[in-house]
């Protein structure tokens, strides 16, 4: 069976080109997390929505008009291995461009199944050609079933759409954390991030991206997938000692989504996020929160009688809405 759709899109060719392509612009509209060595034989892997990994090689590639990619699953439950091919192609169309996605190779059930999914996300490349973006994506809002990690990417989605929206001369601007101040809190994320990865495996390098957004959500990337290789089996190192590896994998989440307020209370951006995921990460959070009292975290403070419930995880790891300080 095979699945095709053209999608018209109102954008020159090579940015079209550029949407389907790079792992920046895939964000915007299909992926939580993207790596692609676009060249053929190179390796390409995306995490499409929280515990939803799909990844191959690059089988063909003519530059700016069309890319084959062998198609697969990695941590989709029952759809693991090859699952045929995907062959993106764009064109001139009028003033714009035109993007057609072919799949075949893929079985009558699995034909639906994909359907729907790239019905899903051809939808929102539309959005993001016309808007820049295609903002959260409710399939990424709530995983379920859902762990340490599929949470931490979950997280990460929040946290990007965040960072979308600060602009560069918000810097300078306070943060809740009240020694950062936004640029500070940047460079404490990215440490906090390097050293999360480094529990699960070699020290992760940070990558000087061309703006905030892409900076941190490849070095969180990273560090999620190190988490993913190692697993969540067993004790981990830590700076601390050893503890078990849920707990120290669950910080991941506990940094992203908490940083995330911190970043929107700072500069006005508005955050979108699942009181689900959020009930989820405060569970998390119980586990290292108490401990880490005067030295990460301060004391619990009171959350406004009609705090949402991620402001409320926010009182209960000792910070306060701007507003109200």
């Amino acid at each position: 069976m095979t699945y095709r759709r053209t999608v018209t899109l109102p954008v020159s060719p090579d940015e079209a080109f550029a949407l389907v392509t790079r792992p920046d612009r895939l964000r915007r509209w299909m992926g939580v997390t993207a790596r692609v060595d676009l060249r053929a034989g190179g390796d390409w892997r995306w995490t499409v929505t929280p515990g939803n990994v799909a990844a191959g090689t690059v089988r063909e590639i003519e530059p700016g008009r069309r890319v084959v990619l062998d198609w697969g699953w990695d941590l989709m439950a029952g759809a693991e291995g090859a699952l045929g091919t995907v062959t993106v192609t764009v064109e001139p169309a009028g003033d714009g461009s035109s993007v057609t996605l072919v799949h075949e190779g893929l079985g009558v059930e699995q034909e639906a199944a994909h359907a729907e999914g790239w019905d899903h996300f051809l939808g929102r490349l539309e959005v993001a050609a016309a808007e820049g973006d295609a903002g959260p994506d409710d399939w990424a809002a709530a995983p379920d079933p859902i762990d340490e990690l599929s949470a931490a990417e979950a997280s990460l989605a929040v946290l990007q759409h965040v960072l979308r929206q600060v602009g560069p001369d918000d810097g300078t601007r306070a943060t809740p954390c009240s020694e950062f101040t936004v640029d500070e809190l940047t460079e404490h994320l990215l440490g906090s991030l390097v050293g999360l990865g480094s529990m699960a495996g070699p020290e992760p390098s940070r990558h000087a991206g061309p703006d905030l957004e892409d900076t941190v959500a490849v070095l969180a990337a990273d560090v999620i997938e190190a988490w993913r290789r190692r697993g969540l089996d067993g004790m981990a190192r830590s700076p601390f000692g050893e503890a078990p590896a849920p707990v120290l994998a669950g910080i991941v989440s506990v940094e992203l989504l908490l940083h995330a307020w911190d970043y929107a209370q700072a500069t006005g951006a508005v955050i979108t996020v699942s009181d689900e995921l959020v009930d989820y990460v405060a569970g998390l959070a119980a586990r290292v929160v108490p401990g880490a009292r005067g030295r990460a975290f301060a004391d619990e403070v009171a959350a406004p009688a009609d705090a949402d419930a991620l402001t409320r995880l926010a009182a209960y790891s000792g910070r306060t809405p701007l507003a109200l300080v």
